[in-house]
């Protein structure tokens, strides 16, 4: 019985000792519990980062931050003794304060969360001497984006609060709720650049809530980073011009700096106010923007698709030349018979096809190169011909995209043999089946951006650098920027060029003509099976040393020589001249006079 006893009270003794050693660890040699204890007393403020600014090309301000304020709660913390006097001055009703310390807990009982956001530069001087009274709520400053421009808005993008379903998918560990982060267009694509590093400090509150000290006098403090500061390649004056021209319509505008690949404007019409959809607008607005029939939110130059029209014929000519299949001398006759054509009959070479936008001179130069009699089945030949004339339209740029330093570049299409053999059957179409093709109509589509690009690829006869918005970050150049040169003989493109500046001089482009601006272009009747014609053109000023390429789209405005051709070269005038000597041209544009047009001149424009 003894012994019994005996190993009971040696056992407890074990189980004494063991737990005092346990005990004397944890509280006197292990700094994480003294820690954990202070952490109860101890209150974590997130320091939110300046965003980057942004400028454009001439260093002028256009985007900044403006200082807002959250009001923070950590529910366990709360005490609010009258509630009614506290949502008086709020301004917010009972059931508002009662479903946000609602949500509040469900977030996290012991974690501070947004309680009000961005609340006005005169509540936040009321609650500074008032919070004091309520345990548990602070205030944390917060900037919101700012312009010092009213367009601009699809280049730009937004800024807004990470979304639970953005935060369950994001695989970077960065983002905590709370967080803003950019939402299209620059902000997002320059996310990471803009948005700057979170910093915290860690202060001792007693148990109403109040600041007592720093905890470990600052020792765990970590300053934010900001943004860095990024330049643009848009140059706000030709931007706002742009988009004065584009008022009330529907189309978009993109212009290139051919030697550079700098974008210099990019229109989207219509668009928005950004400060819409900044700060505590975003969430009123947004609905609305989204909703709007005119798809203000729709960035068009990057994502609108079109059929080309006649200003696929000038790469057409160019592919047509280096496949040997036409010589810039040779005269084909066209009897108008082979596909619709306001050109007429008669005698035609390259320069001539170009600047008269003869659709059945290209239908026939077409053919050749679909259809070269290199095999006996016609259409086992059309199949060989086609991809071989499909893989070098891709080489400008066409069906596929160009890598542009903004969201959602969409690539356009150009037909494959696959497409063909599931509508026709396989071996059961030839070149009659996709003659369409030939003069930029049928299932050929492309976006604005990938026009201005070709109006740069003929003006730098044979290269092209990668379209982009930002010229630097930080004084840094921009890293993403390529040189493509393109497989064809220099002297192709300086036929399709004199054609081109037939057409502005003395074609369907005259009304875009100014002596000494020598613009060379490119107007498209883009076919619409759902309303009147678009309007199309593309081009690029000057001939020689050229400083602008353009592409223009007008929606519903009809032939491509009228609001197009008069949209493009009025922009190029006031970026080259930096004035406008032809008030009457602007008036056409600006108040839609084309779309009251006289009959159709005898030159075609198309």
């Amino acid at each position: 019985m003894s012994s019994r006893v005996f190993v009971i009270r040696a056992f407890i003794l074990f189980v004494v000792i063991t737990f005092s050693v346990r005990l004397f660890s944890i509280q006197i040699l292990d700094e994480n519990y003294k820690i954990a204890a202070e952490n109860n007393v101890v209150q974590k403020i997130v320091q939110y980062p300046y965003r980057g600014l942004i400028y454009d090309s001439k260093d002028s301000l256009i985007v900044y931050n403006s200082p807002v304020f959250d009001l923070m709660v950590v529910p366990k913390e709360a005490t609010v003794e009258d509630t009614l006097k506290f949502c008086d001055l709020l301004g917010i009703e009972v059931e508002d304060f009662e479903n946000k310390m609602k949500k509040a807990r469900e977030y996290s009982p012991i974690l501070a969360s947004q309680f009000v956001e961005q609340i006005s530069n005169e509540l936040f001087a009321v609650l500074q001497d008032q919070l004091v009274s309520y345990p548990g709520f602070y205030v944390l400053p917060r900037t919101i984006r700012s312009y010092e421009t009213d367009g601009l808005a699809n280049v730009l993008g937004y800024v807004g609060e990470v979304s639970g379903n953005f935060l369950e998918k994001d695989s970077s560990g960065y983002y905590q709720s709370g967080d803003y982060i950019g939402i299209g267009g620059l902000e997002k694509s320059y996310e990471e650049v803009l948005r700057g590093k979170r910093g915290a400090t860690y202060k001792v509150v007693d148990v109403q809530g109040v600041v007592k000290d720093d905890f470990r006098q600052g020792r765990f403090d970590t300053l934010p980073d900001p943004g860095l500061d990024v330049q643009l390649t848009i140059d706000l004056e030709i931007q706002g011009y742009a988009e004065k021209l584009m008022k009330g319509k529907v189309g978009s505008v993109v212009a290139i700096e051919p030697a550079t690949g700098n974008i210099l404007a990019l229109v989207s019409a219509p668009s928005y106010d950004p400060v819409l959809l900044s700060g505590k607008e975003l969430s009123k607005n947004f609905p609305i923007l989204i909703q709007d029939e005119n798809k203000p939110l729709f960035n068009r130059p990057l994502q609108a698709r079109y059929p080309p029209g006649s200003m696929f014929k000038t790469l057409q000519g160019i592919i047509a030349m280096h496949m040997g299949v036409v010589t810039k001398d040779e005269k084909i006759t066209t009897d108008g018979s082979n596909i619709g054509d306001l050109a007429p009959p008669g005698v035609y070479d390259m320069e001539k096809g170009i600047q008269f936008s003869s659709n059945n001179y290209f239908y026939l130069v077409m053919r050749r190169m679909v259809q070269q009699g290199a095999e006996e089945s016609a259409f086992l030949d059309s199949r060989i011909g086609f991809e071989r004339w499909r893989e070098l339209v891709k080489e400008f740029g066409i069906g596929r995209k160009l890598g542009v330093d903004l969201p959602n570049e969409i690539v356009g299409n150009v037909p494959s043999i696959e497409y063909y053999d599931r509508l026709y059957g396989v071996n059961r179409w030839k070149y009659s089946n996709i003659g369409s093709l030939s003069i930029g109509q049928g299932e050929l589509l492309v976006s604005p951006l990938q026009m201005a690009n070709l109006g740069a690829i003929l003006a730098n006869r044979g290269y092209f650098i990668t379209p982009h918005v930002v010229q630097q970050v930080n004084n840094w150049p921009n890293p993403n920027i390529e040189k493509e040169i393109l497989p064809f003989d220099a002297a192709h493109y300086e036929t399709i060029i004199d054609g081109m500046e037939k057409v502005v001089n003395q074609g369907s482009g005259f009304r875009g003509y100014r002596d000494s601006l020598f613009l060379c272009g490119k107007t498209s009747t883009v076919q619409n099976p759902h309303g009147e014609d678009h309007s199309g053109f593309m081009g690029f000023a000057p001939k020689y040393d050229s400083k602008i390429a353009i592409a223009a789209y007008v929606e519903n405005a009809g032939q491509g020589g009228r609001a197009a051709v008069s949209v493009a070269s009025l922009i190029a005038e006031k970026y080259i001249f930096g004035e406008i000597s032809r008030p009457w041209l602007e008036d056409y544009v600006t108040k839609e006079l084309y779309l009251n047009h006289a009959p159709r001149p005898t030159i075609a424009e198309n």
